[in-house]
């Protein structure tokens, strides 16, 4: 039987290179061979044999080259790092050096672009390694990776770089031990003082031998919040109330003229014991956070009435209560993002007013302006104006950012509020107005367009131009990408980790025609002007940070409620994908009536004068217990007014702040609110930031790095890109608070920009890589 052309020069060419092939490398190799001979040719070179050979060993390379990392235990190497270095290994027989050399030149490279310099590069290391398992390194993992960079670098005296990166993380690390140290140390000791303080507490019945007064004397002056309650328990379903004894004593001088109120032959009014509505408040007149709503001055000075603006998704709730605020003299508007403040800024310039800005990073205050467009966390509570709008009112509920909702609608130095929301929102905006004193009045409003749902699944075969497709995860509308772009698809993304500059540059992208598809997290269900025909859902499941759940009904509609925007779209189609649920399952929810709240007590949590408020009163300077004593006596679980917000990360950055020495309660404060991602070990960062500004040290903006080309990066460099830009975000904030030591605000301005236009250039790529 006769060979083919490529089995003869596959034979010619192993007897010239005397290689060895499996029966399946042999197959592969004729096919590839077959493409690349002339015609009448039966002859391929050598060199060329060997590029072919290593082509389709490269994969089997991979694993051995990985399982060499792991069994090194090179845990700053990702996979990114071994699928570049395979393709620098061009003999076909690779031993463990040719592997060794092709690593180091794989990383070599990639650190040279996402780093400006050697030290820059071992920090990226270690927090890249860090994100990931969060350890610490031995000598001997320090001394490769130093010497890793320190070639990738041409280091020439290598022995002291290597001397040296040794000796700042033996610093570093002494230091950061310390910091924990010192922390757990504080911790204990002011949970011990906590609990001294509990154990001092006396019952009622102690009240009089203390007081020198009567049983119903004191029961009187509870009533009137003359005698605080330091603890209110409940035990075998009972109140128990707690006073503190000191406090007590400090009221003896009192007494004589809380008598001589009540005239001589006439009772006092007094309380059952059983039947009191308990206002319980651990520092007498000082935190107050039971009668919060007093808290705000300025608020409560004013002849306030609110504005309850409702309806659905494309309703207009915005621009009713812009159009009123364009006809006063004065006016904040509030929005939950910083995306939204600045459409606020933009609906008011449309106006004819110019409006100054105010978010967490950023200020733009127009000089005589009497207008504000802000995120809600900024509301500024102390200059009246005329007009205040406060948008996604629902919010109030939510456990990480309510109490900055309650906040601003308590507090909102305006004689005109209106609050904007879902349906839902209504029942606890009417709460907090009548724990204001406020008269209010409600407009309801109905969708401008016309909503259906899809009665049957949806095939990713059947979509078009102009749907939006929804998942819940980074990964899913990652992963949806790749998928659709590679049947031909133009699409834009937007998903929580996105900044809100390339948030509106994707949306620009849809809009405009540039993308056909949108594939979006529920980031979309609150704001950014969407010209979306139809939402279809990719599942109807989300993880919430905790657990795995159904999507609610207000989900549903907040999200579904952006297809068919008003004077694009006739109407908006809500469907459901082929595969993910059944589409009855969207149309219950849609369909279905605001769900109520079973507690209608707003959310609040301290401000600085609280926080200092409590602390002179329990003579601390400790953050992390005053916000122990804020927890557990201050605002008790069943307070009938109000609910402690959870204040996790607060409580995280405060307790990791006990470690650092020479910042004062303010500061520290300041500190526990900075928004941080803590997956990037963003709380540790911080901790180091504050420790460098309490030694009087400045803190560099940290680094963009430099960025591979946008057409070759990989998702795992797109994500790190979104890490270096939220910790800019952080850098940024404290900038704002504490500018002598966050000095380099142009620079951190312009690596925020460069990452935002990489990122957007990642993104706007017709093109996927393999890996992605």
């Amino acid at each position: 039987m006769n060979s083919s052309p490529a089995e003869l020069a596959l034979y010619k060419v192993l007897q010239e290179t005397r290689l060895d092939i499996t029966p399946q490398e042999e197959n592969r190799l004729k096919k590839l061979i077959e493409r690349q001979l002339e015609t009448d040719s039966d002859t391929i070179t050598p060199a060329n044999f060997i590029k072919l050979l290593c082509t389709i060993r490269r994969k089997g390379w991979t694993k051995k080259l990985t399982q060499l990392v792991q069994q090194k235990k090179y845990v700053w190497v990702q996979p990114e790092d071994i699928a570049w270095a395979v393709s620098f290994i061009h003999t076909p027989e690779p031993n463990e050096t040719n592997f060794e050399n092709a690593l180091q030149l794989a990383l070599g490279n990639r650190l040279k672009q996402s780093s400006g310099n050697a030290h820059e590069a071992i920090q990226n290391l270690q927090l890249e390694t860090n994100n990931v398992s969060a350890r610490t390194f031995d000598n001997e993992q320090l001394t490769i990776m130093a010497d890793t960079v320190a070639m990738a670098f041409d280091i020439q005296d290598k022995d002291s770089f290597i001397d040296q990166i040794l000796t700042d993380y033996k610093i570093n690390k002494e230091k950061d031990e310390q910091l924990l140290q010192t922390a757990k140390a504080r911790k204990k000791q002011e949970i011990k003082r906590q609990r001294e303080w509990e154990n001092s507490l006396v019952s009622f019945k102690d009240i009089p031998a203390i007081l020198h007064c009567s049983s119903r004397d004191a029961l009187k002056w509870i009533g009137q919040n003359r005698i605080p309650i330091a603890q209110k328990i409940k035990k075998h379903g009972k109140d128990i109330w707690k006073f503190d004894p000191v406090e007590l004593r400090k009221l003896r001088n009192q007494i004589s003229s809380w008598i001589e109120e009540v005239p001589k032959g006439k009772k006092g009014k007094y309380i059952n014991l059983g039947d009191l509505n308990i206002k319980n408040k651990v520092l007498a007149n000082v935190a107050a956070m039971d009668r919060y709503a007093g808290h705000f001055i300025t608020a409560r000075s004013l002849k306030r009435h609110i504005t309850i603006v409702t309806g659905p998704t494309n309703s207009g709730k915005s621009y009713t209560a812009l159009e009123s605020m364009a006809k006063s003299e004065s006016g904040i508007a509030l929005a939950p993002l910083r995306l939204l403040a600045h459409e606020f800024k933009e609906a008011l310039a449309e106006r004819d007013i110019e409006a100054s800005l105010k978010t967490g990073e950023e200020r733009n205050i127009i000089p005589g302006s009497r207008f504000l467009a802000a995120t809600v966390e900024m509301c500024p509570m102390d200059n009246p104006v005329d007009v205040a709008l406060i948008d996604e009112a629902q919010m109030l509920t939510d456990p990480d950012r309510g109490a900055a909702w309650t906040a601003a609608i308590m507090g909102v130095p305006a004689r005109h509020v209106f609050v904007l929301g879902s349906p839902e929102c209504i029942p606890i905006v009417k709460r907090i107005a009548n724990l204001c004193d406020d008269p209010y009045d409600e407009i309801i409003l109905q969708r401008k367009s016309t909503l259906i749902t899809a009665s049957s699944p949806i095939r990713l075969s059947k979509l078009r131009t102009g749907d939006a497709l929804i998942a819940f995860s980074r990964k899913e509308v990652l992963d949806l990408r790749s998928l659709l772009m590679q049947k031909g698809h133009r699409v834009a993304v937007i998903y929580g980790a996105l900044s809100p500059e390339v948030r509106r540059a994707e949306a620009k992208r849809f809009n405009n025609g540039e993308a056909d598809i949108l594939i979006a997290t529920d980031a979309i269900g609150m704001g950014l002007n969407l010209s979306i025909k139809r939402v279809i859902f990719s599942t109807i499941f989300k993880f919430d940070g905790q657990n795995r759940r159904s999507l609610t009904s207000q989900e549903i509609k907040q999200i579904g409620g952006r297809a068919g925007r008003y004077g694009k779209h006739e109407n908006g189609i809500v469907g459901i994908m082929a595969g993910a649920g059944d589409p009855a399952f969207i149309h219950r929810n849609l369909e279905a009536p605001p769900i109520q709240e079973n507690d209608l007590r707003p959310l609040v949590q301290p401000d600085s004068d609280i926080v200092q408020a409590i602390a002179n009163e329990i003579n601390s300077t400790s953050l992390f217990g005053v916000l122990t004593r804020l927890k557990r006596a201050v605002l008790r679980p069943d307070d009938p007014n109000y609910r402690l917000a959870k204040m996790e990360e607060t409580f995280a950055i405060a307790s990791s702040l006990e470690g650092v020495d020479g910042l004062s309660l303010k500061d520290r404060w300041t500190y526990s609110t900075c928004p941080v991602d803590d997956r990037d070990n963003g709380i540790q960062r911080l901790t180091h930031w504050a420790a460098d500004h309490a030694a009087g040290k400045t803190i560099s903006a940290p680094g963009s790095g430099k960025l591979p080309n946008p057409v070759q990066a990989s998702r795992r460099e797109l994500e790190r890109a979104e890490k270096m830009h939220k910790r800019l975000v952080s850098w940024r904030w404290l900038s704002l608070r504490f500018p002598d030591f966050y000095p380099d605000l142009e620079n951190a301005e312009k690596n925020t920009k460069k990452l935002n236009e990489w990122i957007e250039s990642v993104l706007r790529q017709k093109r996927r890589k393999i890996e992605l």
